[in-house]
Parts: C-alpha cells; sequence; structure tokens
C-alpha cells in the first residue's frame, strides 16, 4: 500500500491494521535539556514493556527515539532527544503539542531507522516500541534500549501513563513526569465537567480518519479503545462506532458503503486532515451514501489541529481533550 496519508500517518506497526481497510494546555516543559531537574544522578532503572530490566550508571541524557510517541514524551520531560526517527512526519502530524528544535538529528524512518545514524549519536538510551524489537539486538551491541508498550486498547490511558512513567525513569525525571501526568488529569476532570455542564454529552462521536486507495476512499474508524476513543470516554462521551477492532490499536475499517449505517444517527463527526488532502471535505462530495448522512447535511464535521497525534503522549492528549471541549462545551 503506497499512499503516502496511510504511511505517514500511523505508527510503523500499524502497517498491520491498516490492512483490516485494504489548546489551552498545549504550551510545551521548558526542552532545554537542563541536567539541573534531574531526580537521580546515581543508577536508575525501569521494568520496560518486555519485562526486562533497564539499568544505566546515571540518567540518560542522550537520547534517540524511534517513534513519535516517544519523541514527545522525552521532550516533554525536559530532555530534548539527540536523534528521532522521521522528523518531517513528527512535525506534519505530532508536533503540535510538543515542537523539536533544530538539535535534532533525523536517524531514518520509524519503520528503518539507520542503525549507524543512530550510533553515531553515542546514546545513553534507545525508546522505541515492542513492533521494533528485531533491532533490538543491534542497537545493545552500543546502548540501552528501553521498549514501550506503545498502544493497548484494553486500557489505553493507563498505558499512556506507564510508558510516561518509564521513560521517566531512566531519564531521571520523575518529578516532571508527575507533574506532567497531573496537568493531564486536570485537564480531563476540567473537559468533562465544562462537558457536564454543557448538557451535550447525549450526542454521540464518530473519529476518523481516511485515505484515497485509488477507486476507493477508506475510512478508519478509532473506536472506544484508541487512544482518542479513551480521552473521549474520560470525559463522557460515547463513541459512534461499535464495529469492529484490533486489540492493539482499536482501530476499525470501513469504507462509504459501511458508513450508510450512520445515515439518520444524529452525532458529531471528528476527522484528522493533517495533509491537506481533505477526503471528507472534498473527494467525497457529491457521494450519494456520503451527502445523505445526516451529520454532513447538518454541518457536524470537526476537523482536528493541524499536528494533533492521535497516538502521543499527554501533552497530545490535551490536544484532544481540549478539542472535545470546544465541540462539545463552546
Amino acid at each position: 500500500m503506497q499512499h503516502h496519508h496511510l504511511r505517514a500517518a500511523v505508527p510503523a506497526s500499524l502497517a498491520a491494521a491498516a490492512l483490516l481497510a485494504t489548546a489551552a494546555c498545549g504550551t510545551t516543559e521548558d526542552t532545554g535539556g537542563g541536567d539541573e531537574t534531574d531526580d537521580a544522578a546515581g543508577p536508575v532503572s525501569t521494568v520496560d514493556a518486555r519485562g526486562e530490566t533497564v539499568e544505566l550508571d546515571a540518567p540518560a541524557e542522550t537520547v534517540v527515539t524511534l517513534e513519535w510517541a516517544e519523541t514527545e514524551i522525552v521532550a516533554s520531560l525536559g530532555t530534548m532527544p539527540a536523534g528521532a526517527a522521521d522528523l518531517e512526519g513528527y512535525q506534519t502530524w505530532a508536533g503540535a503539542a510538543v515542537p523539536l528544535d533544530d538539535t535534532v538529528t533525523d536517524v531514518g524512518t520509524r519503520s528503518e531507522p539507520s542503525i549507524d545514524a543512530i550510533a553515531g549519536l553515542a546514546p545513553d538510551l534507545v525508546v522505541m516500541e515492542t513492533d521494533d524489537e528485531k533491532l533490538i539486538p543491534q542497537l545493545e551491541e552500543f546502548t540501552a534500549v528501553l521498549v514501550t508498550q506503545g498502544s493497548d486498547a484494553a486500557d489505553n490511558i493507563g498505558r499512556m501513563k506507564s510508558d510516561v512513567t518509564m521513560i521517566a525513569d531512566l531519564l531521571g525525571k520523575d518529578d516532571e513526569a508527575e507533574a506532567l501526568l497531573a496537568d493531564f488529569d486536570a485537564k480531563v476532570e476540567e473537559v468533562a465537567t465544562a462537558i457536564e455542564a454543557a448538557g451535550t454529552a447525549d450526542v454521540p462521536y464518530l473519529f476518523a480518519d481516511g485515505w484515497d486507495d485509488g477507486s476507493t476512499i477508506s475510512i478508519r474508524p478509532f473506536g472506544a479503545g484508541s487512544l482518542p476513543g479513551a480521552l473521549a470516554g474520560a470525559v463522557g462521551l460515547a463513541n459512534a462506532w461499535t464495529g469492529e477492532t484490533d486489540e492493539l490499536w482499536g482501530l476499525g475499517a470501513t469504507d462509504v458503503e459501511g458508513m450508510a449505517q450512520f445515515t439518520d444517527t444524529e452525532l458529531k463527526f471528528v476527522y484528522n486532515n493533517s495533509f491537506d488532502d481533505d477526503i471528507f471535505n472534498e473527494k467525497l462530495m457529491g457521494n450519494a451514501i456520503w451527502d445523505d448522512l445526516k451529520f454532513v447535511e447538518d454541518g457536524e464535521m470537526y476537523e482536528l489541529p493541524h499536528g494533533a497525534w492521535t497516538f502521543g503522549g499527554p501533552r497530545s492528549c490535551e490536544l484532544f481533550l481540549d478539542f472535545y471541549a470546544e465541540v462539545y462545551a463552546s
């Protein structure tokens, strides 16, 4: 599948999931990487998603990240990564919450990062997700490796918090992690309160992105177990998508014909358009099924802010929460 939208819009391991189908707190932390804020000067350790204990003699200062969520999390904890995979994609799809500065070196794609480029940075630590595990033997020849889970449709908020905590353990940034997650929890409470006061939560939402498959438009709904779905559920919103989703990412798959089930359903349609290819407002217009959908007729379509990463860390999650507040409580 060669469509640029699909390749860029998903984590590297989501290629398999894709085949199913075929900003009040948006400010960032000081990401200068100052050592003064390290919680620990001596040895640090954590247990990663593999169940492996990862130990360092001192908190990691030179860090390379191989997925966008981990890039965001490391930077939001106050350590600018020395290297990261697919910087251009990060800025397009994930950079709104936590921008990177020009000191970060691109180390290749997320699916095939350059081992030589990573080694050239002499990192204290490489942070990756479980789908990159084939790289571990090569990386462990010269550095420590931390593997995060990246997603879990059974509890994506709890999983996200766990990923933050394990990364913070090895950066010596436990205090920063505590503050970051406290901000996130406060945002959940704030938005839940605003939506409850607005009395609009009885209208469900449908969250999706899409891409042009040539002869058809593929649509990918985000189920209740996806990270955006979990965030919506945490503030009292109901997901209109009840179809099948995968167990890792919480994503479904459908097409325009499959959307006919929502012809008469009152809902708010939330969609991603970071590549400006406007599947939903341009390419589907004129399609009889699409034009007949109630939310299209009613104009209940809401475009996400560009660069809000649907699989990100706490700061990306706050962007989504603010967006839900805008859609449901403004």
